[in-house]
C-alpha cells in the first residue's frame, strides 16, 4: 500500500510597501515629528543640582524653539533661543553659563548636530534614541562631559519635562530638571540666511 503525500501551496505574501519597524525612514520621519511638537516659545522652571553642593539652584527662563524653511544641513533645522526671566543669584554663582544665546541644530539621521554646547561655544554632536512617539534621549560627549538629556512631551505637547545628567571624568557633577509650559504655539519657519 503507498501512500502518496500531498503538498498545499501556501499563500505566501508579496513584497511589502511598508517599512519594516526598526527601519531609518520610519524612525526619521517619527524624529521630525517629534521635533516639530515641539516648536514655539517655553517657559522653563530648571533646578540643578551640582556635585559637593547640598542645595539646589533654581532658574526660570524662556526657550524658543523655531524651524528653519530649508535646512542648509541634515533633513530638518532648529534655531533654539534662550534668555531668563528669574536668576535667583544662578549666573552669578555659575559664570559658566550664558544667561541669553542661540545655537542653530539640524536633524541628521539619528543625531542632532549643534553648532556649540552648554559648556562651550564648540559644535556638539548628540546621538538620539527615541523611547517613543513623546520622549526622547540626547547622548553627547562634549569637553570631557558626557551627557545625557530626556525630553518627554506631555498633556497634549502642553508641556515638556526634562531630566539632564551630566559626568565629568566619569563622576555625575550636575543633575538638572526642567519643567517646561508651553506659552506659544510655532510660528512661521525661519528663512535660510
Amino acid at each position: 500500500m503507498t501512500s502518496s503525500t500531498q503538498r498545499v501551496p501556501r499563500d505566501e505574501p508579496g513584497p511589502s510597501t511598508i517599512p519594516p519597524r526598526g527601519s531609518r525612514i520610519q524612525l526619521d520621519s517619527s524624529l521630525r515629528r517629534w521635533f516639530s511638537r515641539n516648536l514655539g516659545l517655553w517657559r522653563s522652571r530648571r533646578l540643578y543640582f551640582f556635585r559637593g553642593e547640598e542645595e539646589g539652584l533654581r532658574l526660570d527662563s524662556f526657550l524658543r524653539i523655531e524651524s528653519y524653511e530649508h535646512p542648509v544641513e541634515g533633513e530638518a533645522a532648529y534655531r533654539f533661543s534662550w534668555w531668563p526671566e528669574r536668576d535667583f543669584g544662578f549666573y552669578a554663582r555659575k559664570p559658566q553659563y550664558q544667561a541669553e544665546g542661540r545655537l542653530d541644530a539640524y536633524l541628521c539621521g539619528h543625531q542632532l548636530r549643534c553648532s556649540r554646547g552648554p559648556f562651550s561655544d564648540l559644535p556638539m554632536r548628540s546621538q538620539i534614541r527615541q523611547v517613543d512617539e513623546h520622549e526622547l534621549i540626547l547622548g553627547s560627549q562634549h569637553q570631557g562631559w558626557d551627557i545625557e538629556q530626556h525630553i518627554r512631551l506631555i498633556d497634549q505637547d502642553r508641556f515638556r519635562a526634562c531630566s539632564t545628567f551630566s559626568w565629568r571624568d566619569g563622576v555625575l557633577d550636575i543633575t538638572e530638571t526642567h519643567h517646561e509650559i508651553r506659552l506659544e504655539g510655532p510660528g512661521d519657519p525661519l528663512p535660510t540666511d
